[in-house]
């Protein structure tokens, strides 16, 4: 009830802060013919004057008097239909936003009994943060987790149980902040480098860099079975141009990992294009993650060249907007000459030379590297 009350008040004030104004400017408006009126009475008084003080002959005086009176006389038998029917209008005017603003409560409240649910009791984070996390949303739980850590950021258990949520919503600085906290409070552990790297790979775009690749050789050192950092490095094979090697890696993963393992299906998926322009390609834009992986050897072939053209077209969109990334070139022109699409990398190479200068270091060496794949920059 508190709440039809409240909402009554401030509906019934936004309207009569609307509707004051309306119903007053109408009060004490001269019409235009009483402002006219106004003025040539003043005229004549200013001829008086100056005639009295000889400012103006009798016959001026005379003629000028005589002029006020038309003027006077033609405002007196002007048709006043155009003011009435301004008047008219001006009363429409206002009726129609009275009604106006009338309406807009009215309708509001209306829908709002019907759809609305005004006794539904309010829900302050701290409130949704203490109930059973069994009741719980996601992002309720990561919001309680965050409120734990930002009061115990030594809790290591707690990054380490934030850090894979992180992950699996695809915030992956986050992520690998959470891992890094982990390792530096509770050890080292594969799992713990092999979700790092992951995580890194992603805030990378899905590129296995350097930082990336020491943590999964950092995984591997730990647990040698770790299917996700051998999965990603054998991705880092591909994106640096080794094909056979990445092929031969993902191969000896199929002969260690268990028949039911959810990286099975990634790597036959991986393998069975490792001879041709997918692999290449679609790791040089971007490398999966688990739930891309999983999903993958479901996939038609049509579909599989779908996703690798959109993660080329990804890569060539970051580089864009990011142009000073050496490595990400190469990365490029090379997914565009396995695809086979020679004027797109040619394209493509043209943009790294002109970022860095025909003359740096950079483009002899994009030269060089385009050589090595068949392509010129002036072919």
């Amino acid at each position: 009830m508190l709440f039809w009350v409240i909402a009554a008040i401030l509906t019934l004030g936004a309207s009569l802060a609307v509707l004051l104004p309306l119903a007053g400017a109408s009060k004490g408006a001269p019409s235009s013919g009483d402002h006219d009126l106004e003025v040539y009475r003043d005229q004549l008084a200013e001829l008086d004057r100056d005639a009295a003080r000889g400012l103006i002959g009798p016959a001026e005086a005379a003629e000028a008097r005589a002029e006020i009176a038309r003027r006077i006389l033609r405002l007196g038998n002007a048709d006043p239909a155009g003011e009435t029917s301004g008047r008219s209008a001006s009363v429409t005017a206002r009726l129609v936003a009275t009604v106006a603003v009338l309406a807009v409560p009215l309708v509001s409240w209306g829908l709002y009994s019907q759809i609305g649910s005004p006794d539904l009791p309010s829900q302050p984070l701290s409130d949704r943060l203490a109930k059973n996390p069994a009741d719980s949303s996601v992002d309720e739980l990561v919001a309680r987790a965050e409120a734990h850590l930002a009061a115990n950021p030594s809790d290591g258990r707690g990054w380490d149980v934030l850090a894979p949520v992180y992950l699996r919503m695809q915030r992956f600085a986050d992520a690998a902040a959470a891992y890094r906290n982990a390792i530096r409070l509770d050890g080292d552990s594969a799992v713990r480098q092999a979700g790092l790297g992951e995580a890194i790979a992603g805030a990378a775009g899905g590129i296995v860099s350097a930082d990336a690749q020491d943590a999964f050789e950092a995984a591997l050192k730990l647990d040698p079975a770790n299917a996700k950092a051998s999965f990603y490095l054998a991705m880092a094979l591909a994106q640096e141009g080794r094909g056979k090697e990445a092929a031969a890696a993902w191969q000896a993963m199929l002969g260690t990992l268990p028949p039911d393992s959810p990286w099975r299906g990634a790597v036959e998926q991986a393998l069975a294009k490792s001879g041709g322009p997918e692999v290449a390609s679609g790791a040089a834009a971007k490398g999966p993650d688990a739930a891309d992986v999983d999903a993958a050897s479901s996939m038609s072939p049509q579909d599989t060249e779908a996703m690798i053209n959109t993660m080329v077209a990804g890569l060539d969109d970051k580089l864009r907007q990011n142009p000073r990334d050496p490595e990400g070139w190469m990365r490029l022109v090379r997914s565009y000459v396995v695809l086979g699409k020679t004027d797109q990398a040619r394209d493509a190479l043209g943009r790294a030379i002109a970022v860095f200068g025909a003359d740096s270091d950079e483009a002899r060496k994009f030269t060089a590297f385009a050589a090595s794949l068949g392509l010129t920059a002036t072919e």
